[in-house]
């Protein structure tokens, strides 16, 4: 039998042993308030976590929507490599920021990250480099993605992916409605060609219905559990072309006949994912494809005062737009598109308004759910370039690495990795 005094000096040497233990089981912080100093990059570095099996901590709410994960070989040379601020933490300050988070009267709360989404951005070939903000920051954040179009969709890749983006992309068969400016471009003709080739390489008689039958795939890819991300033209055009599926609402310069006169009869506001009661821009000549996006003569706002406003919802409660609407600013600066901002009035009521200019009557950043599966609309087509032109050469992320118009992006784009908890309101 062991003596007493023996196995209290034996307790002492293992308790001595395990603190240093225990003070070295260090976790990674990475702040997304106003410390931080690459942001965009820092979600890419989720990301890169995510693709190494790491679980990564998103804290909403807490300091920007910061992350957190366990000290991992190699994490902090990556973090380096990319410019990402952060700081490593022991045990103790860990789980006082986790106690600090669970406090009862704190808006704030922990999401874990776990799986690697698979990414898809629908977008041709011939994709002009100012069309696409998407794109973009997925390249400058080093977030992996696959580009796919019609043929692909129509052939059922759908299924193998988690998240979709869609662009500044006409689903009506309208070719962006850019017939009135830009018909003897080289670019339109040839966007004209591919489009009408792929067409009949899918056996459509015409581009708006195959352009139709796509949104349909994509409506079931959402229902089915998918993530949707659209911005730009490919919010309101996505909509008409489902509330207009079996109508022609294409004049002959886009598909050789007349549109159908009684068009905005026809309508069902049942098949869409956002919108109702909208009345259709019937003029092929006009830079607009119905009364969905608020116009500029109306909104009363221009580059010098143009801002939206994020909501703050409940992080315990409504965990899905908190995750969507996590930044360092909430008052978030305007940009505009094909379309730029979406009227209040014509949003259904089932709809959550991320984002809105309430003295304009205009949403701006809208999420809905359908099946299994949710989508997001966010107007407007490059928030670093308020207007920007066609022609105009691309963004340049590096001189906007904390971009909160591009984070609410990238929030979406992490949004499938999460563990999802069940949302109690």
């Amino acid at each position: 039998m062991r003596h007493p005094r023996f196995l209290f000096s034996f307790w002492l040497l293992l308790a001595g042993l395990l603190g240093p233990l225990a003070a070295r089981a260090n976790h990674v912080l990475i702040p997304m308030d106003n410390t931080q100093k690459e942001a965009l990059k820092a979600y890419g570095l989720a990301f890169w976590l995510l693709q190494r099996e790491v679980p990564v901590d998103w804290l909403l709410n807490y300091r920007g929507g910061s992350f957190a994960f366990d000290v991992t070989p190699g994490a902090e040379t990556e973090l380096a490599a990319r410019g990402v601020s952060y700081s490593v933490i022991s045990e103790a300050q860990y789980s006082g920021i986790l106690a600090e988070i669970a406090d009862a009267n704190a808006n704030m709360d922990v999401m874990k990250l776990e799986k690697v989404p698979k990414i898809a951005v629908y977008t041709p070939k011939g994709k002009q480099p100012w069309d696409d903000a998407v794109t973009l920051v997925l390249e400058y954040a080093e977030i992996p993605y696959d580009k796919i179009y019609d043929d692909e969709i129509l052939g059922g890749v759908l299924p193998k992916y988690d998240w979709l983006h869609l662009h500044h992309e006409d689903f009506t068969g309208q070719y962006g409605k850019f017939y009135a400016t830009y018909r003897n471009y080289p670019w339109y003709q040839q966007q004209v060609r591919d489009a009408e080739a792929a067409a009949k390489r899918n056996n459509f008689g015409k581009v708006s219905q195959m352009k139709a039958t796509v949104a349909v795939k994509m409506q079931e890819f959402i229902a089915g559990g998918g993530f949707l991300f659209a911005m730009c033209s490919a919010t309101d055009s996505y909509d008409i072309a489902l509330a207009g599926l079996g109508v022609d609402m294409v004049e002959s310069m886009y598909d050789g006949d007349p549109a159908d006169p009684q068009a905005q009869s026809k309508l069902n506001f049942n098949r869409c994912l956002a919108f109702q009661n909208f009345q259709l821009v019937r003029d092929p000549y006009r830079y607009e494809y119905s009364n969905i996006d608020m116009e500029p003569f109306e909104r009363g706002l221009g580059e010098q005062n143009d801002y939206f406003q994020l909501f703050t919802f409940s992080a315990k409660y409504d965990p899905v737009p908190t995750m969507l609407t996590q930044n360092h600013e909430k008052v978030i600066k305007g940009f505009m598109g094909q379309t730029t901002a979406f009227r209040k009035s014509l949003v259904k009521s089932d709809v959550v308004v991320m984002g809105d200019t309430k003295q304009d009557g205009e949403v701006r950043y809208l999420h809905g759910t359908l099946g299994k599966g949710t989508w997001t609309f966010y107007g407007g087509h490059d928030p670093e370039d308020y207007q920007h032109l066609v022609g105009e050469e691309p963004t340049d992320l590096a001189l906007h690495p904390n971009s909160p118009g591009y984070r609410l992006i990238l929030n979406n784009v992490l949004f499938p990795a999460a563990k999802k908890k069940k949302q109690k309101t």
